[in-house]
Order: C-alpha cells, then sequence, then structure tokens
C-alpha cells in the first residue's frame, strides 16, 4: 500500500483560465476516470473522507484519502480486478479491496458503500521546482460530470500539492496562480461539490453559558470525533499515538459519564459505560505494551554491549506479547459490539438521558474533588501500589469533572486542571514503573538463557529505584493540587 501526506490548496478557474508559467517542467496530460463511493447518505463525503476507483491509461487504482491532522492521508492500492480489461469482474469492479473498506468502518458504520459519482479529469500541470528539487505540483483539472457516458456538470480548478516545498512556498504558488485569474473557492473536495453537499462541521465545546446537560453533550460528541478521527489509524497501527488519543477519548468519555451520574437515567448510563470499558481495555493491552516496549528499549539501550543480546531476547519476547494483544484489539473493532457501541455513542453525542437538569457543573466538580482529597488523607505512611493506583484514578475522575465545570467556575478550575493534569502524570508514571516491575519479573521467570534472566534482573532493579524516585514527588505535587482545589471548590 502506497502512503503519502497530502497538502494541497484548491482555487477556482474560469473557462479562459489558463497556468502561469512556473519554475519546474511541464507534466504530460492526464485524462482520470474517477468513480467514487460512499454511504448512500454521504457519511463519508461529510467527515472529509474520499474513497474512490481511478482508472488511467487502462490501468485501475484504488485510493483513500483521510484526514490526518491540517493534512489528509492519501492511501493507494493497486485494483487487481482490473486486469486486462477496462470494467474488471469483481462484482462490477466496485467492492473496494478490504484494507481499505476495513479503514472507514468508523464512518461508514458497516453500511453497503455504493457508487455516488463518477467524475472525467483532464489534467495539465507543473512540477514546481528550485534549487533544492521539486516543491509542489500544480495542475489546472477540466472535470466532467457523468451521467453513463454523458457530461451533465463541467467545472475547472486548480489544485496546488505541496511535493516539498513547506506552507510559505505553498503561499507564494498561490498568489502567481491567483494574478493569472484563479480565485479562492470554498476548498471542498470536487465530490463535495459535485454532491452540492458541506462538509460535517467539528465537534466543538459548548458556550461558557450552556446548560449541564448541554455541555456533557457537547464533551461526549467532541470524544466521539476523536474515536472516529484515530480509527483508522489505530488500525494500520504504524504510529502508536493514533491508538493512545483513541484510548483517551475512551476514558474520557467513561469518565464524564460517571461523574454526571447523578443527573443521569443509570440504565442508560451504566451498560454505556461499560462497554467503553470494553473497548478501553483493547486498547489499554496494546497502549501499555507500546509504553513498557520504548521504556525498556531505552533502558536496555544504556546497559553495557555486552548485555545486548539478552535485552534483545527480552524485547522480542515484548514483541510477541503485543502481537497477540493487537490481533485481540483488531478483532474487537471489527465486531459488530463495536459498531453497536458507536451507534450508542452517536446517540449520547445528540441527547444524554438527563433525568435531573438541575445538578451543578459546581456541585459534580466539588465532589469528585472531596472523594479525591479523602482517598489521599486516609494513605498510610507507606502506601501499596493498589492504593496508589486508586489515587491515581480517583485524581483523574477529579481532573474530567473538573473540565465539565470549567466554564462555569472559571480561572480557578483552569488552573486546578493542570494541577490534576501534573499529579495524575507522576502517579501514570509510577503506575507504568510498577507495571514495568511485574512485567520484568514474568519476563524472568520465563527467561531462557542467563543473558536474558541476567538482564531481566538488572532492570528489575531499576524499576524498583525509579518507583522509589517518582514516590519521593508526590507530596509536593499532592499539596500544589489541594491548594488549588481549596481555591476552586471551597
Amino acid at each position: 500500500m502506497k502512503t503519502t501526506d497530502e497538502r494541497e490548496l484548491k482555487l477556482e478557474a474560469g473557462p479562459r483560465f489558463r497556468l502561469p508559467d512556473l519554475p519546474g517542467e511541464r507534466l504530460e496530460r492526464r485524462v482520470l476516470t474517477s468513480v467514487y463511493l460512499d454511504t448512500a447518505d454521504h457519511r463519508l463525503a461529510t467527515s472529509g473522507v474520499t474513497l474512490r476507483r481511478r482508472w488511467e491509461a487502462g490501468r485501475a487504482r484504488w485510493q483513500l484519502k483521510l484526514p490526518h491532522g491540517e493534512a489528509r492521508l492519501e492511501l493507494e492500492v493497486p485494483d487487481p480486478a482490473a486486469r486486462g480489461g477496462r470494467r474488471g469482474t469483481r462484482r462490477g469492479g466496485m467492492e473496494p479491496p478490504p484494507e481499505l473498506a476495513d479503514l472507514v468502518t468508523a464512518y461508514s458504520r458497516g453500511t453497503t458503500l455504493v457508487p455516488v459519482a463518477t467524475l472525467r479529469t483532464r489534467r495539465d500541470g507543473t512540477v514546481v521546482r528550485d534549487a533544492h528539487g521539486p516543491v509542489a505540483e500544480v495542475v489546472l483539472d477540466s472535470v466532467d460530470v457523468l451521467d453513463g457516458h454523458a457530461a451533465v456538470k463541467r467545472f475547472r480548478e486548480v489544485e496546488i500539492e505541496l511535493t516539498g516545498g513547506d506552507e510559505r512556498a505553498l503561499s507564494q504558488i498561490a498568489e502567481t496562480v491567483r494574478k493569472a485569474g484563479a480565485t479562492d473557492g470554498d476548498g471542498r473536495p470536487k465530490l463535495l461539490r459535485v454532491l452540492g453537499i458541506e462538509p460535517v462541521a467539528p465537534a466543538e465545546q459548548a458556550e461558557d453559558s450552556a446548560s449541564t446537560p448541554e455541555r456533557l453533550r457537547a464533551m461526549i460528541e467532541f470524544q466521539l470525533g476523536s474515536i472516529v478521527a484515530h480509527d483508522a489509524g489505530t488500525r494500520r497501527g504504524e504510529d502508536p499515538e493514533d491508538l493512545h488519543q483513541m484510548r483517551v477519548a475512551c476514558r474520557r468519555t467513561r469518565a464524564f459519564l460517571r461523574e454526571a451520574r447523578p443527573m443521569l437515567d443509570p440504565d442508560w448510563a451504566e451498560p454505556l459505560r461499560a462497554e467503553l470499558e470494553w473497548l478501553g481495555d483493547e486498547l489499554g493491552a496494546v497502549r501499555d505494551l507500546d509504553v513498557l516496549r520504548q521504556h525498556l528499549g531505552d533502558q536496555i539501550a544504556s546497559l553495557d554491549p555486552s548485555d545486548a543480546q539478552g535485552g534483545a531476547r527480552l524485547l522480542r519476547a515484548l514483541e510477541s506479547e503485543r502481537a497477540r494483544a493487537r490481533s485481540g484489539l483488531l478483532a474487537a473493532i471489527r465486531s459488530d459490539r463495536y459498531l453497536k457501541l458507536l451507534a450508542a455513542l452517536d446517540e449520547a453525542a445528540r441527547q444524554p438521558h438527563v433525568t435531573d437538569p438541575n445538578v451543578t457543573l459546581e456541585d459534580i466538580g466539588r465532589d469528585a474533588f472531596k472523594r479525591l482529597r479523602r482517598a489521599v488523607n486516609a494513605l498510610p505512611d507507606e502506601p501499596s501500589d493498589e492504593e496508589l493506583h486508586d489515587i491515581r484514578i480517583k485524581a483523574k475522575h477529579a481532573r474530567y469533572a473538573a473540565e465539565l465545570a470549567e466554564p462555569a467556575v472559571g480561572k480557578s478550575a483552569r488552573l486546578f486542571i493542570e494541577r490534576a493534569k501534573d499529579f495524575q502524570d507522576l502517579l501514570g508514571d509510577l503506575h507504568d514503573a510498577v507495571v514495568a516491575r511485574e512485567r520484568i519479573r514474568e519476563l524472568g521467570r520465563r527467561a531462557r538463557g542467563a543473558a536474558m534472566a541476567f538482564v531481566s534482573g538488572r532492570l528489575l532493579e531499576r524499576q524498583v529505584t525509579r518507583r522509589e524516585e517518582i514516590l519521593g514527588r508526590f507530596s509536593k505535587r499532592w499539596r500544589k493540587l489541594r491548594k488549588w482545589g481549596r481555591k476552586t471548590w471551597q
């Protein structure tokens, strides 16, 4: 599968527009015929996703474009059904490859993908170069919207796609093209323009004056958007950050539902929280191993070169464990259970089942902090790992409850959230050290050969020391959080 980060700018071009002379070389004219697939209600297109089968010079390939930060990620695979003929044979050539269909699941929700538009594009252009090499491709597309073989609509546009330059180069080229007669359009992809629809606006936080139920609804919608946005990256497995952010969104949503329990119908909220916990556990099984693998890899790199062989064996054992956990995760997010969870979150993002709308955000934040304070005050002089883990969970709840209440409380809540994050991060590092210690012990018991056993022992010593060092910072971090907790909630 070929992958590319696409950064481009679109401009309108009238019937008399011609590309200006640009430094570089002219591209050979291309004729592209693209059939776009989507759900009947255009869920992909409105989410900024494009899936198409493109023909050029008797060959076909499938292309998928996914939102990727400020750019889009383009994935391309050849279409084996198109070999030897224009139409292909696999269901008329209109069934997308399984690997691409899988990546749009969170958008399609398992709904059948059907052709929604066919475009024929005549493309002329230039590869813009500077002294260091290619900067951008500037192309003029003359587009026919087809109904059968007949063109029912035509338009022209300029695309400026960076291939090596930066945003400054993009702006300079765009200004040159504007001077030649191009105009700013609305920037929509061709398919949205053809269908006459607008993209779905990104989820936003509720206004400060919003009611408690509306605030909760908006936060659920925002986190659902994050789950969907990172779904494809989690399936691909190339960037661990996608999985991490998807897990964070699950945990946040579950925590918001927990802290808002006084105003929610428990028969609605608790099953939803249970399903979020299930998904979070599947994601967490892989994420925890990613964190452990990175940490132990750094630690092993700092050992004597003579210990490299034993360290490599240890990491291979973790890789095998992670592969099993990832297989379980992929099975989970390819299941009907996952699709039902997304549907339930859709409903929650539209209208949570609120039974008492008079519960205040301040009460939710205050109660969460009180539970944390009582738990910390009850700690013995030498707390166990389990007791500290419970404090970490309560700190997380207090932080998320404060995020719900922030618009009503103001600046002090924002500062409390910052201190709560610092405290939670410290306890997260402590938890990572404890998990690493237990995993290393387990690997050490299963070690094959003296080299691996020796490295396991060295690493185990470091985790014990790491735990003690982190624990030494606990009291100071707690005092800072308690100070802002008192200012915010009392």
